[in-house]
């Protein structure tokens, strides 16, 4: 697995300390890139460190959490002694393999991190590469590597065979590092010290004992060209590619090779604010997700993922009762694990509780029937036409909207103290029977249009008679009170009303008002339940975006696009909020800012390059 330059001499490695102290504590959530393989992701410090990752499944239990609890939750740690070095940090072009560099006055170093996506070179097995590169100079290295399986409840015993090392732990795979250098056991910890000299690499694999290893230089040149291949396939050539194709990137990293669901993040347990107990576990699927995943993988040319998410979601439906789909699902389409606490994580930051599991499963969100019947009409516009199987599954969902929507819900911001009727949702069961009528009349589907246009009319008025509060002039969030809430600024993006109607923009002023500091936008204001605050919604600041360009604020738009992708961290990601200085927080990368970051960049390079032109689709 090493290398050297052709006549360089090679120098035996000295033995490593017997433990190295951790490199860095404390490290912030902006400070990540991610890498994956399509079925986990592994999140990788400025420094070096790999200190979150779960094995070998998007929602199984951690085996690194060092972010999560700096001094339990393990970590695999690999870095230089040099002397105040500069860092940096990017991607191989059009890929999600990651190089670190540090540059010091005598010596400069790279890390490559990556992991072969499955179903290519090396089969299914999940496996991580990391490959040290020196360009200038002679450098020592130091590695610990501490996994702590099962959310950090298990220690494992560690046996060192020369330049390999097993982790062995009761109810957990027994792993493998193996290097060209010489690995020391410790309590818990792999640890070696090793030196390096100019045009020497060592290859450092992590893995899962017994599966073999194939060639590192096979796995790192198989890996990038498979991420090459499929960023060509992006159709997108507009204005801030380099923003959008990162996006996309980061989207496909969070889609499940084996099913085709996409995880709204990578992360669970990050906190919305400082020291805060909003920290929920966002490793799931949401149906919500689905036409905003479907809409902006289709804009770019990734018809199969756009397809293949669409058929895991129809099969939900075809799963649920009298077409009652559940807000989210498991990556696999199982039900979402109770929400509980692992109370032995001192969390990041000291923010706690540390939940796993998501008890928002449970809850009656009306708005989800509008997002999931729009990724279907999408998907057979612009990809696969429906089946017949499916489509009767699609009737009894548009009838049981028909017949309930008038209830009263959680909302999509999944309100835990108590049921009101929102403007959101209804306006999404308006956009279900619509997108229905729609679906059925381009496809000449058997479907009873007479009652489902009777609801529409009467969602429509509705929403028009309950949700418009003329004493303020603007549509309001619930029946007869004066706030609005940031979904609101979907009205015009799912077509209910028009982006100039007079009606809208005053609506859009009072989100102006109430939520938004003229750029970045929050969710909505009062008492929700929770204790302390909340930063600003990603998503909601770039559908503001949106909004404003389709208003015909084209100019104010592409300026306040440009100051959020300056919000993004130092490899272009985004997580689920921004603090009051602009910093990251919540969960890290997040699906639904990128989804909402593609749509705006897409719609506002269109009006750039045609005013007068028709949004996409039509």
């Amino acid at each position: 697995m090493a290398k050297k330059k052709a006549g360089s001499s090679r120098r035996k490695a000295p033995r490593p300390a017997a433990a190295p102290v951790a490199i860095a504590q404390n490290r912030s959530i902006a400070d990540h890139a991610i890498i994956g393989n399509l079925a986990t992701v592994a999140l990788v410090t400025l420094d070096g460190a790999i200190d979150f990752m779960c094995w070998p499944r998007f929602d199984s239990p951690t085996i690194f959490a060092a972010l999560l609890d700096t001094d339990a939750g393990g970590v695999f740690e690999l870095a230089p002694d040099i002397d105040n070095p500069r860092v940096v940090q990017t991607y191989l072009p059009d890929t999600n393999v990651l190089v670190t560099r540090w540059m010091g006055d005598d010596a400069t170093v790279e890390v490559t991190d990556l992991m072969p996506p499955l179903g290519q070179v090396g089969g299914d097995t999940c496996r991580l590469v990391r490959r040290v590169a020196v360009h200038r100079g002679k450098v020592r290295m130091r590695l610990r590597c501490a996994p702590r399986p099962a959310y950090a409840t298990k220690l494992p015993k560690v046996e060192a065979k020369g330049k390999e090392v097993h982790f062995h732990t009761t109810g957990a795979p027994t792993f493998a590092l193996r290097a060209n250098v010489r690995l020391s056991a410790g309590d818990g910890d792999a640890t070696a010290t090793f030196t390096i000299e100019e045009g020497e690499t060592t290859d450092i694999v992590f893995e899962e004992h017994g599966t073999g290893v194939p060639a590192a230089d096979e796995m790192v040149v198989h890996t990038i060209g498979f991420w090459r291949r499929w960023a060509r396939r992006s159709t997108y050539r507009g204005r801030w590619r380099g923003a959008v194709q990162r996006s996309s990137l980061l989207l496909k990293l969070l889609v499940s090779h084996e099913h085709g669901s996409m995880v709204a993040a990578a992360t669970f347990g990050l906190p919305e604010t400082d020291g805060g107990e909003r920290n929920w576990d966002y490793r799931a699927t949401w149906i919500r997700d689905a036409s905003f995943a479907v809409y902006g993988l289709m804009r770019l040319g990734y018809t199969d993922e756009a397809i293949a998410f669409n058929r895991w979601v129809a099969q939900r439906v075809a799963e649920s009762p009298d077409g009652q789909p559940r807000v989210m699902y498991a990556v696999d389409g199982s039900d979402v694990p109770d929400e509980v606490s692992l109370d032995h994580l001192a969390g990041y930051g000291g923010a706690r509780p540390v939940r796993i599991g998501n008890a928002a499963a449970d809850q009656l969100q009306m708005d989800i029937y509008g997002e999931l019947m729009d990724s279907i009409y999408l998907t057979n516009k612009y990809g696969e036409a429906i089946s017949h199987d499916n489509w009767e599954a699609v009737i009894r969902l548009v009838d049981h909207v028909c017949k309930h929507w008038k209830v009263a819900d959680a909302g999509i911001w999944e309100m835990r103290n108590h049921h009101q009727e929102h403007l959101h949702s209804r306006v999404m069961c308006w956009v279900t029977v619509d997108r229905a009528i729609r679906l059925a009349s381009k496809r000449s589907l058997a479907a009873p249009f007479d009652r489902w246009i009777t609801a529409r009319n009467a969602l429509s008025k509705n929403i028009w008679d309950d949700f418009f509060n003329p004493d303020v002039g603007h549509f309001v969030r619930t029946p007869g009170c004066t706030d609005v809430d940031s979904a609101m600024l979907m009205m015009p993006l799912v077509r209910f009303i028009s982006a100039t109607d007079p009606a809208w923009l005053a609506t859009m002023a009072a989100i102006e008002e109430q939520l938004a500091d003229r750029l970045v936008v929050r969710r909505y204001a009062g008492d929700d339940g929770l204790a302390g605050p909340e930063g600003a919604f990603a998503a909601c600041s770039f559908w503001y975006v949106e909004c404003l360009a389709r208003a015909g604020r084209r100019e104010e738009a592409e300026i306040n696009f440009e100051k959020l992708l300056a919000f993004g961290n130092h490899v272009g990601l985004f997580s689920e909020e921004f603090d009051s200085r602009g910093c990251l927080v919540g969960n890290f990368p997040q699906a639904f800012t990128h989804l909402a970051l593609i749509s705006a960049a897409f719609y506002l390079n269109r009006q750039i390059d045609d005013p007068q032109g028709q949004p996409w689709p039509a």
